[in-house]
């Protein structure tokens, strides 16, 4: 009797990985980790409970990314937790209960991972599952198309569903992006990220601005001249009042943040 592999694969499952087919397919394919072989599952049938804990640990790390991109979610939004393939590669002896867990660093939106690990088993092992997280919520779009450079009022904007895990997040309302300019081109309906907009200039060199650094129950500031013009998010360099020259970061109309 031929004892490969193949036969014992569900057609679903010998596609191209990240398909939706072979996605769906997860527990069939990672039954090996729990002991099952195809040798044994051509002569007999592997009995439910081979399947059960690993099919309950994949749902179990979806379920643990849904609820980390919930944490910085929009209100209401809609969270979907998409598996990825894993390394056609992997080796792992058979292990009677799966447990899944959330690696630290990892981020919540977008691709990440979630840990898998034989917590009950002869050998202890881990793996990772890949996985991409997307966030759709109500967000700022482009009612009709816009070119570049466009300077955008509020009657060019309307809210629709985007994708919060991409390219930095979005917005949540058209006054946010009122007299904003455009750096690229705009097809109506899609999604205005910060990365599609010039950053402000909120003061120029030698004006003077306000110092501002903060930590734990405090705040403090002071006054300082400007070394170059302030540029949104960017740093710039200011000179207080004593003569010494700090690092910021131009954070609003006159505005500088330091670090502590």
């Amino acid at each position: 009797m031929d004892n490969g592999c193949a036969p014992c694969l569900p057609r679903a499952a010998t596609r191209r990985p990240g398909t939706r087919r072979a996605r769906a397919a997860w527990p069939l394919l990672l039954a090996p980790w729990l002991g099952a072989s195809c040798g044994t599952a051509l002569a007999q049938p592997a009995p439910p409970p081979v399947i059960a804990p690993q099919a309950l640990a994949l749902a179990q790390a979806q379920a643990l990314a849904v609820d980390a991109a919930r944490a910085l979610a929009p209100p209401q939004a809609r969270i979907v937790a998409e598996p990825g393939p894993l390394d056609p590669r992997l080796k792992l002896a058979p292990c009677e209960r799966v447990e899944a867990y959330l690696p630290a660093g990892v981020p919540a939106w977008g691709p990440t991972r979630v840990g898998l690990r034989c917590a009950q088993g002869p050998v202890r092992w881990r793996v990772f599952v890949p996985l991409t997280v997307r966030v759709w919520a109500p967000g700022v779009v482009s009612a009709g198309a816009l070119p570049a450079g466009a300077q955008i009022t509020a009657a060019e904007l309307r809210t629709g569903a985007v994708d919060w895990s991409l390219a930095g997040g979005a917005f949540a309302r058209p006054a946010q992006l009122e007299g904003r300019v455009l750096m690229r081109p705009l097809a109506a309906g899609e999604a205005l990220r910060p990365g599609d907009l010039q950053a402000r200039q909120w003061f120029a060199a030698g004006d003077m601005v306000q110092v501002v650094a903060g930590g734990d129950g405090f705040t403090i500031s002071t006054e300082a001249q400007a070394m170059s013009r302030g540029l949104e998010g960017q740093e710039v360099r200011v000179r207080t009042e004593s003569g010494r020259v700090v690092v910021g970061r131009a954070v609003g109309d006159h505005r500088v943040a330091l670090a502590l």
